[in-house]
């Protein structure tokens, strides 16, 4: 079998390469080469740092040769739910996180079928709605850094999963394996999904409707992709000129998505004005209450309370009922019937 090995070190290659060549035929190139691998591999074998934007955009341009192998193994030396998010954005079929275990490697190419066993255990696929909607996030920020179109079909399938998944096992659940294997934006984005979502239903919402919604809240902060990642994961708080760029992002998100058919005129209009208030306080329009849809009503008080339940490092994870009472205080901004309506979704559902 032939193996291609891509790295992003010498050290990295001859160690990969040196580790296989004995059970197969390998084929080695460092990521900032030019593509000249001749054949097209039974299995690809990547060891890169996926934090650099250098190494995505050297990943991605060989995206039609990768594509070509059965086998995609990752390997993850950062221990970051993020990164191994992001390999699957950049199509791997299996990831091993963690220090190289030779073993496992071994096995993972000589198996013919690829089962895995866990995000964090050995080789897994995103197969579940949290990793399914984490890759399409790592996705949708990667194609905006890199200048690139957005997928639209990921997202939308996503928020399916995650419509299917709190239906059958309720939101408590999917709120804490959030918060147990995300951080930072993309916590948030998947945090401000379930509670939509979870809302939507409790609602009583149509399957139209809910896909509606479930769909601007996977889009809703992916303007943040152009906010650098230093300001969007600070500890602490950020200065005026911080939280200017920061209130950038729903016209930047607006933006990157009003280009894309397939994207409806309702989640075009979350995705802007999801920070918008009742009395005309909000950005980046400015508007009042007539103006502002339903569906943004809603997603406004998800995403509010998405970020006061957020586990960060820096401080503790607020209560969801001390989180609801803050919603109940912000009157005249947020809809008072919805927020009532929110109860049972912020403590019991």
């Amino acid at each position: 079998m032939l193996v291609h090995v891509l790295a992003d070190t010498s050290e990295k290659l001859f160690g990969l390469c040196s580790l296989f060549g004995e059970q197969f035929t390998v084929a080695g190139e460092r990521l900032d080469v030019e593509a000249k691998l001749p054949h097209d591999g039974a299995a690809v074998v990547v060891r890169v740092d996926l934090r650099a934007l250098d190494n995505i955009a050297a990943l991605k341009k060989r995206a039609a040769r990768l594509a070509k192998a059965k086998k995609r193994i990752f390997l993850v030396e950062q221990i970051s739910h993020v990164c191994i998010s992001q390999a699957y954005a950049l199509g791997a079929t299996s990831v091993l996180p963690g220090k190289i275990d030779a073993a496992k490697l071994l096995a993972a190419l000589a198996d013919p079928v690829g089962h895995g066993t866990g995000p964090t255990s050995g080789i897994s696929q995103p197969d579940n709605a949290v990793d399914a909607a984490a890759t399409a996030i790592a996705s949708m920020f990667t194609s905006i850094t890199l200048g690139e179109r957005v997928d639209i079909a990921g997202p939308k399938e996503a928020g399916r999963k995650i419509t299917n998944r709190i239906s059958e096992h309720g939101l408590t659940e999917w709120l804490a394996t959030v918060r147990r294997h995300h951080e930072g934006t993309f916590q948030h984005c998947l945090l401000v999904t379930g509670v939509a979502v979870d809302f939507g239903v409790s609602l009583g919402f149509r399957k139209s409707d809910l896909e509606r919604l479930s769909t601007a809240a996977m889009f809703h902060d992916i303007g943040k992709a152009r906010v650098p990642l230093a300001i969007l994961d600070k500890p602490g708080r950020l200065d005026e000129d911080e939280r200017a760029l920061v209130a950038t992002h729903p016209a930047a998100g607006y933006d990157v998505l009003q280009g894309h058919l397939d994207i409806s005129p309702e989640v075009l209009d979350a995705v802007r004005h999801h920070h918008e208030y009742l009395d005309g306080s909000g950005y980046p329009d400015g508007l009042c209450a007539e103006n502002i849809t339903d569906i943004v009503r809603v997603l406004t008080i998800a995403d509010i309370f998405a970020a006061l339940i957020e586990h960060r490092p820096y401080k503790p994870t607020m209560p969801r009922a001390a989180a609801y009472e803050i919603l109940c205080g912000m009157r005249g901004k947020l809809d008072r019937v919805l927020v009532a309506s929110f109860k049972p979704v912020a403590l019991t559902r």
